[in-house]
């Protein structure tokens, strides 16, 4: 099955209640880009704005952080209730503790890396987490192109996932489209994070009737 992640980064943000609303019945999730303006340059959603977007839906909120020390924030994004924590591999040396703190509740945990890291940065925690997220874009900003690169991990976690029998998510977060979205999904990825690629998406009622199954 494919799921559709809404990233509310490529929203319109003076309306972001009917923004949801109007993409809603075409996707799965919303994702949440949470950013310090240290680990990424960019300054994004704080606390009230997670407070508002789960009064606007129902639909599952994915909380992804773009932050230096994301043991400061998991015990308040617990206390809310996001039903997954994305964690970036690079942002901490304590990466088993934070999947093992997420764990002990019902929150999914993936983990995430940056274009210019290797997969064997995630390998030794393959089996412990739901998922890994594939950033096809330096994080950061919304809008980038695709780095066509990404699919080569895309398709090596594809690998890992039969070859050792296991049963992670493979997402996959920036510069998806109407025209490479076939080939991301065929290099295996089963969640599609998109901020402009479904907000500023003419065709999505088409886009999500073919690619969500």
């Amino acid at each position: 099955m494919v799921k559709f992640s809404a990233s509310i980064l490529g929203a319109n943000l003076t309306n972001l209640e009917a923004e949801i609303k109007r993409v809603q019945p075409y996707i799965d999730e919303i994702h949440l880009d949470i950013m310090d303006g240290h680990f990424v340059p960019n300054l994004t959603f704080a606390y009230p704005v997670l407070d508002a977007v789960k009064r606007c839906t129902n639909l599952p909120i994915d909380a992804h952080l773009m932050v230096t020390n994301p043991e400061f924030h998991i015990p308040k994004l617990l206390t809310i209730g996001v039903d997954r924590i994305t964690i970036h591999i690079e942002s901490t040396v304590h990466i088993n503790k934070l999947i093992s703190q997420v764990k002990e509740t019902d929150t999914e945990i993936f983990v995430t890396l940056n274009p210019g890291t290797p997969l064997s940065a995630i390998e030794e925690v393959l089996s412990d987490v739901d998922g890994i997220l594939v950033m096809s874009v330096n994080p950061g900003f919304s809008g980038q192109k695709f780095i066509a690169k990404s699919l080569e991990k895309i398709k090596k976690l594809k690998e890992w996932k039969l070859k050792y029998g296991m049963d992670y998510y493979i997402a996959v977060d920036g510069g998806i489209n109407n025209e490479n979205i076939q080939t991301v999904i065929n290099a295996g990825a089963n969640i599609l994070i998109m901020g402009y690629g479904i907000f500023k998406n003419d065709n999505l009622e088409n886009l999500s009737r073919t690619y969500r199954k």
